[in-house]
């Protein structure tokens, strides 16, 4: 099937198998390879990105679901000579270790500061009528879906939390 759809700010064209998912159109036939495949299963969280500005799994979801969509991955936040913010902290706070889960990470992190100036509540907001709280509960909760093997949590939790007190 031909589709296409803009990926970090550019047009990308594609003939698919309908089969194929975001995560391998993005890897395998745009050699986008920020955004890991890790579990497969949509458990780890290696493979987000971000469609519309919402995170998804990109294992999960297949390409010709997003025709037209906006898609950015780890590649279009920043560059190594001009880091986006949350890259720029995740580097200060040592938020990886090994960095496979790294991108995923990242993306998450990015549209978790937008879900909550947006006011979308998680399991954790004690207030669903008031707009959530920035605190480790609510970080902790909304970045459960990224599984970290080494452990760098509470450096993530300190680096979101800085970039969150940039943005306020």
């Amino acid at each position: 099937m031909k589709l296409f759809f803009t990926v970090n700010g550019e047009r990308r064209d594609l003939e698919l198998d309908t089969r194929t998912t975001l995560l391998d159109a993005l890897r395998e036939h745009l050699h986008l390879t920020g955004s890991k495949k890790g579990c497969d299963h949509g458990q780890c969280g290696a493979c987000t990105v971000m469609v519309g500005g919402r995170r998804i799994n990109a294992c999960l979801t297949l390409a010709v679901m997003h025709q037209g969509d906006e898609i950015t991955t780890i590649e279009g936040l920043g560059s190594p000579d001009k880091l986006h913010p949350m890259q720029a902290a995740f580097v200060k706070h040592d938020g990886y270790q090994c960095g496979y889960c790294t991108p995923g990470q990242i993306c998450s992190s990015v549209a978790v500061l937008e879900e909550i100036k947006a006011g979308i509540p998680s399991h954790v907001t004690a207030d669903l009528n008031a707009r959530p709280g920035l605190t480790a509960d609510e970080i902790r909760e909304r970045m459960s879906g990224n599984i970290c093997r080494c452990g760098a949590y509470s450096n993530i939790v300190d680096a979101i939390t800085e970039v969150a007190e940039q943005q306020a």
